[in-house]
């Protein structure tokens, strides 16, 4: 059974930075996307960044230059590394695993970003 487990969510002031991590078990992921989405209160879900198994990345423009998506293949887990945070950045971040034709999800963490 796969499943995803995200940490590192929590009250930020802007400007801020916050670091998630999502950890994947439950099958040898050698093909993948991985990714991050957001969702805020009243609003659909976004896609945040994404990761390829080979390495290559892809950002939502609202975030490009200050997330950053990296990964630990030895730990079958994503990061995401949230720098100059803004208010309009807090909301409910999952991670995300395209896999074997599959999608899983994670159970999601709250960000918020407040004075």
């Amino acid at each position: 059974q796969v499943q995803l487990v995200e940490s590192g969510g929590g009250l930020v002031q802007p400007g801020g930075s916050l670091r998630l991590s999502c950890a994947a078990s439950g099958g040898i992921f050698s093909i993948y996307i991985m990714g991050w989405y957001r969702q805020a209160p009243g609003k659909q879900r976004e896609q945040v960044a994404t990761i390829i198994s080979g390495g290559s990345t892809n950002y939502a423009d609202s975030v490009k230059g200050r997330f950053t998506i990296s990964r630990d293949s030895t730990k079958n887990t994503v990061y995401l590394q949230m720098n100059s945070l803004k208010p309009e950045d807090t909301g409910v971040y999952y991670c995300c695993l395209e896999w074997r034709r599959n999608v899983y999800w994670g159970q999601g963490t709250q960000v918020t970003v407040s004075s």
